[in-house]
């Protein structure tokens, strides 16, 4: 889970480098999408948050987290399930952040969401902590990949692009939903 401190959101993100710029700042929090919530906080990035200030939420730690990454911009980057509380499409716009962070450096991804690690050079599949399989999502995709589970990845991914697109399908269901009353006159 992220820390936060008790303190205001400005220091919460310069976490990851004090020394930097208001400017630094505001990018790494666009860049992890967290323009809607600076947008709602009383007073932006002086907010204070934590215990004794706005409470944030799973998905908005996570994003806080990313923004600290985006500012500290390590040569080696360690994501353990760092996008779990995010919407889908949230994920993907900080995913295309996280590729721009990670060019020219290592970075490691843990994530049971396949979204996550799709754009990774190499995807090694685990399973009980034995590799299973592993190569780039599209030899994956195609059966190619290199372990004893050819396939497994493949059958995962299809497994949860399936949940996504019924996710999708209830959510637009429910917006398309009205309620109507007759009005005697």
């Amino acid at each position: 889970d992220t820390v936060l401190f008790n303190d205001t959101l400005r220091h919460n993100l310069r976490y990851g480098r004090a020394a930097a710029s208001e400017e630094e700042v505001l990018r790494a929090a666009s860049d992890a999408r967290l323009d809607a919530t600076l947008a709602a906080m009383p007073d932006g990035l002086q907010t204070m948050v934590g215990e004794r200030g706005v409470k944030l939420s799973g998905g908005e730690k996570q994003r806080v987290a990313i923004a600290r990454a985006f500012l500290r911009s390590p040569r080696l980057l360690l994501a353990d399930e760092a996008t779990s509380a995010l919407d889908t499409a949230t994920e993907v716009g900080i995913l295309q952040s996280l590729q721009e962070v990670a060019e020219g450096r290592t970075a490691v991804f843990v994530a049971h969401r396949l979204s996550t690690v799709r754009l990774c050079d190499k995807i090694v599949v685990m399973e009980a902590g034995s590799i299973v399989e592993q190569g780039t999502h599209a030899q994956l995709m195609d059966g190619k990949g290199e372990g004893p589970k050819s396939g497994l990845y493949a059958s995962m991914w299809a497994s949860q692009q399936a949940e996504i697109e019924e996710e999708a399908r209830v959510a637009a269901s429910k917006s398309n939903l009205g309620i109507f009353s007759e009005v005697e006159t």
